[in-house]
């Protein structure tokens, strides 16, 4: 089902789920005393719960049937499925290993692979000044990868792990609630293996049914489904390279809020490597915001 691209609504959806995964360590902080595979695990049962609540009310005609009849699509979902289970665990560890500025950093080089990916893959030409941006933003991720010393793991792998999942959704021709609810089932007997195998585990507990901690963990359904259902639903109304600066603002609060409230070291010098990032984004953000106005404009003559 092709869907008519509204790039204001693309802006709006993009905008709404960077800043809710952006403010993601207030809540995975309070699971720190929980390790962080046990915590995905829940992450993924409730998100397949709450995933298919909403499909039962938000109803998507045929869907299944137009799923069953292209088998393919499955693997394509389990492969995407793969992919943020990977992501979210890496996150989640990270956070609760007070590694947020490094996770920031991944963030920060995660559109520079979108960007890579969307040339590569689908063929979208970029604008002067946004290879511009580009540049400016390349020179900031570089200088702060060098700066490190050593090989940036944490950060390369959620950069990597994300951006091949926004690739391999933007192209799976199902849409974005009935793709996630598929994603999440897949990885469900995945996650009760896990329980099953580790008895020892909080979670499996008496005493924790009912707890405070529990409900934290129930909350991870929603949590999880909403910003990713704006992300999918962004996918659909933007270029995918439009998508890789909105990304900047999930690790600009990640970063503030792992140096402001949870004081993470950020040496003085990384300001001037953030600068360049920042820049690339400001001049990348005005780019797209005339972009959009001649688009008005246009109509407004049509």
């Amino acid at each position: 089902m092709s869907v008519t691209p509204n790039p204001r609504r693309g802006y709006i959806l993009g905008l709404f789920a960077y800043c809710i995964w952006g403010m993601f360590p207030l809540y995975f902080k309070t699971l720190d005393g929980i390790p962080s595979q046990e915590v995905i695990v829940h992450r993924v049962l409730w998100s397949a719960l709450f995933s298919a609540g909403l499909l039962l009310i938000w109803q998507h005609k045929n869907w299944w049937q137009e799923l069953y009849s292209h088998p393919k699509r499955f693997l394509v979902l389990a492969a995407s499925g793969t992919l943020i289970a990977s992501n979210w665990l890496i996150y989640v560890w990270s956070v609760h290993n007070d590694r947020m500025v490094e996770a920031s950093l991944g963030y920060y080089i995660n559109p520079l692979v979108n960007v890579l990916l969307a040339m590569l893959f689908l063929r979208e030409r970029l604008r002067r000044l946004q290879w511009v941006a580009i540049a400016l933003a390349a020179i900031g991720v570089g200088l702060q990868v060098w700066s490190f010393g050593e090989v940036p793991w944490i950060s390369l792998a959620l950069a990597c792990s994300f951006g091949f999942y926004g690739l391999i959704r933007k192209q799976a021709p199902v849409a974005a609630l009935p793709g996630l609810t598929v994603e999440t089932w897949m990885l469900v007997p995945v996650a009760l293996g896990w329980l099953w195998l580790n008895p020892q585990a909080m979670s499996m507990q008496s005493e924790f049914l009912g707890s405070g901690q529990m409900l934290w963990l129930a909350a991870a359904g929603p949590v999880t489904l909403i910003p990713l259902l704006c992300f999918n639903g962004a996918a659909k109304h933007l270029p995918y390279a439009s998508l890789a600066f909105l990304q900047y603002i999930t690790p600009t609060l990640l970063l503030l809020l792992a140096v402001l409230v949870f004081n993470e070291p950020f040496a003085a010098q990384s300001l001037i490597f953030f600068g360049f990032i920042w820049a690339g984004l400001a001049v990348y953000s005005w780019d797209a915001l005339r972009v959009l106005k001649h688009g008005r404009k246009t109509l407004t003559k049509k």
